[in-house]
């Protein structure tokens, strides 16, 4: 090789200078506040999803749609009515509510399942809510629904906001043992207040059947005396509901060829329940209509009879102020989680920020035509899902099917008996109590949150839905923060590991042959926790760093909440394994801190001579994402504190800092760097340049490819031959992108991972180790 080419070579294998430039808030701002013409445009067709699919919708769509909508349509419409009973209006608004939620909800949605109308949670809520404030807005008795649709405006209006402003993330601080509480009280709640009515004793008027769920329970047998009629309406409808379900669930898994006939025969066993009901009620009561033989509905009113525009009064708001925070959970999270839920079932994303705007203009919109807030419906989700619905405008075909039963069948419904429908509510709402299987999986995951589980549905049951949503809420929120100020990281230490292919999957240690190879490989270093409670065998025992050097690793975020706990932990374990660089810093006694109760006059007996002196500390930063003022200034209070201790410097090392604005706070701090050091360990990565021709008539071109990021953890500049010599067995792998005829020539460049002028900032452990026993001069 010629001189000219050695030197060559020797330039390639030097590393390329790099210099990290320090994190700009400009850049921040400019890549995450002002918006790119691109990023404008984007978000403003991301909300009309209907636009990415309506110009492919073709027959086979439109037929899987059509079938599903009519199910559904079925459905809710006397779930609609039942529902608006509980909403403490008349039965024709809940229809209402059933149709815009239904015929709007497909232009803003990303969920093909989801059907948005009266649901038992939020009607029941939104009734207790016009219990309270209707005393105290009397120029509205007569017509509650106006408050009602106030109060959907309002919503609507705050929740379109926070899917604009793409808070739909909030959502995420609600856990499922809050949900699942929510959803278990609100649903013996529900069910415990129709009880009367499916019995016939919620006519008696000391009987208040919105009284707390315990309360309800105990006067249905303080005055079950006065149960009628009715119950034998109630209750046998309510046998023949679960009767076919079983009998329809039972036949689907003997005859599972059949299973979607039976499928759709369970689904309408609501609506023949309720002809059945009709009829026979039709038949006892048509000459006995100014008197029935059992409670029937009455007179409903043909067509949309309450379109106008919504009335927003200060004096309404003010009287439904409080309210509103738990309404918006309640629409918020009921929505989300369906929606979520069956995504993940049918393999699709939902858009949960696009999901707030829908049930948002759906609810503002909705008043318009006499509809009070409405929300996502589990059951009818579910069934839409089953019945094969292809898009979201299976929605519209619903929307129809209650368009006709409003101007059609409003004289059929004058005989449907309102027994039956507590019935059809209690049936419904059965489905959102958590099943024993789903508790139990709740205390073997998680015990605190089992608690916080049943703290919910127990409040429910002894107060209110909104008092339940609030202390589930509350309690999981506090046990979040109590989890984030008590972590607490690890001293570390290395165990040398190998892979063993042909390890024995017995249990037990495998025997090694002498002069056997322990492994088919080399080795490398892990990281485990001194006290191996993460898991690891304890037969292997982790080695412990160097003399006056610990690796501490931080398992959590590490901001305000936290800070202090972490380093308070971490000091008191420097202090327990080493000594004081100065016996006796205080000089006399007087000097001494009032709040150290050392011995009087410390002398080298008071210490123990085998214990090492502190010289470094190396922080592994791979479990931090973020970093605040507070959290740094307690590192570096933590920092003068240990080099008052060691009477010296001491040595910080950071390994895996994930984001450039860390090491710039790290960096503002004093740390990364100093004016005497220089990087000694680089960890470097090969970068190929190939060079390819693809035969086309221009000529040569060339393409760049990162082939190798670190093959090895910690690498010094005269690796740099063993790492070319990887990227020239790289380039005969299938990793190189076509489309390539032939390789004419490669070079390789060898570069630093990181910043080299940053010697205390490290890839990784093995890196931060080697640097810090090379600065001490252990090696």
């Amino acid at each position: 090789m010629t001189h000219s080419a050695e030197a060559e070579r020797e330039r390639e294998s030097e590393p390329i200078y790099y210099v990290e430039p320090l994190a700009s808030s400009r850049e921040w701002i400019k890549e995450n506040v002002i918006p790119t013409k691109q990023q404008a445009v984007g978000y403003a067709k991301s909300l009309f999803p209907i636009f990415t699919w309506i110009h492919r919708y073709n027959w086979t769509w439109f037929l899987g749609d059509l079938v599903a909508g009519v199910t559904v349509g079925v459905v809710v419409i006397p779930q609609g009515m039942a529902y608006a009973k509980l909403a403490q209006l008349p039965p024709e608004f809940g229809l209402y509510s059933s149709f815009v939620g239904c015929a709007m909800y497909f232009m803003f949605a990303t969920s093909k399942d989801i059907t948005i109308g009266p649901v038992a949670v939020m009607s029941t809520l939104m009734g207790n809510i016009l219990t309270d404030v209707m005393p105290h807005l009397p120029e509205y008795a007569d017509k509650a629904y106006l408050v009602a649709g106030c109060m959907s405006v309002v919503l609507g209006c705050i929740v379109t906001a926070l899917g604009l402003l793409r808070l739909g993330f909030i959502v995420d601080f609600i856990p499922l043992p809050a949900i699942a509480a929510f959803m278990t009280g609100s649903a013996l709640n529900i069910a415990m207040g129709q009880i009367p009515t499916l019995m016939g004793n919620n006519s008696v008027k000391e009987y208040n059947t919105r009284a707390p769920t315990y309360l309800v329970f105990g006067n249905f047998f303080k005055y079950i005396k006065h149960c009628n009629i009715n119950a034998a309406v109630g209750l046998t409808a309510l046998f023949l509901l679960y009767v076919i379900r079983w009998a329809c669930t039972y036949a689907g898994r003997r005859w599972p060829k059949r299973e979607k006939l039976f499928f759709f025969i369970s689904t309408l066993r609501t609506a023949f329940v309720i002809l059945l009901y009709t009829l026979i009620s039709y038949l006892v009561n048509r000459n006995h209509r100014d008197k029935p033989k059992f409670s029937i509905l009455g007179k409903i009113p043909r067509g949309f009879q309450h379109i106008q525009v919504p009335v927003v009064h200060s004096n309404i708001l003010s009287e439904v102020a409080g309210k509103i925070p738990s309404a918006i959970i309640v629409l918020v999270i009921e929505h989300i989680s369906i929606s979520k839920s069956f995504g993940r079932i049918n393999n699709y994303t939902i858009n949960p920020n696009q999901e707030l705007i829908a049930i948002g203009v759906t609810n503002i919109f909705g008043p318009f035509f006499g509809a009070y807030p409405a929300t996502g419906s589990f059951s009818r989700t579910a069934i839409k899902s089953k019945a094969g619905v292809r898009t979201p405008l299976a929605g519209v075909i619903t929307a129809a099917i209650v368009v006709i039963a409003i101007y059609a069948l409003p004289p059929v419904f004058y005989y449907v008996s309102n027994a039956l429908l507590a019935a059809v509510i209690i049936h419904a709402v059965g489905d959102l109590i958590s099943t024993p299987s789903a508790i139990k999986k709740f205390w073997k995951v998680s015990p605190f949150e089992f608690f916080i589980f049943w703290a919910g549905v127990i409040v429910s049951v002894f107060s209110s839905i909104d008092n339940g949503i609030y202390t589930s809420v509350a309690a999981s929120a506090a046990l979040l923060l109590f989890r984030i100020a008590k972590a607490q990281g690890k001293f570390i230490g290395t165990i040398r590991v190998y892979d063993r292919p042909s390890l024995s999957p017995s249990l037990g240690p495998t025997k090694v042959a002498a002069g056997e190879s322990p492994a088919s490989s080399s080795g490398r270093n892990v990281f485990v926790p001194l006290d191996l409670s993460d898991g690891t065998n304890p037969k292997a025992k982790p080695h412990l760093p160097p003399n006056g050097v610990f690796i501490y690793r931080f398992n959590e975020g590490y901001l305000y909440p936290n800070a202090v706990h972490f380093t308070e932990h971490m000091v008191a374990g420097i202090f327990k394994q080493t000594r004081p660089g100065i016996i006796n810093p205080y000089g006399s006694l007087g000097n001494r801190p009032w709040n150290d109760p050392g011995p009087r006059h410390k002398s080298e007996s008071d210490i123990d001579p085998t214990l090492p002196i502190l010289r470094a500390v190396i922080l592994d930063f791979s479990g931090v994402s973020h970093v605040d003022i507070t959290s740094i200034q307690n590192l570096v209070d933590v920092r003068r504190q240990l080099d008052r201790y060691t009477n010296d410097t001491v040595s910080w090392h950071f390994a895996g800092i994930k984001s450039p604005w860390t090491r710039r706070a790290l960096i503002a701090a004093g740390f990364g760097s100093s004016e005497s050091e220089t990087r000694t360990v680089f960890t470097v990565a090969n970068v190929g340049v190939v060079n390819e021709v693809t035969g086309s008539a221009a000529g040569t071109s060339s393409s760049r490819y990162a082939l190798n990021s670190s093959a090895s953890p910690s690498s010094s500049v005269s690796d740099a031959r063993d790492e070319e010599e990887f990227v020239e067995d790289s380039l005969t792998s299938q990793d190189l992108r076509k489309p390539v005829v032939e390789i004419n020539s490669f070079d390789t460049a060898v570069i630093p991972v990181l910043s080299i002028d940053r010697p205390y900032f490290h890839v990784d452990l093995d890196e931060a180790l080697k640097a810090t026993e090379l600065e001490l001069g252990l090696k």
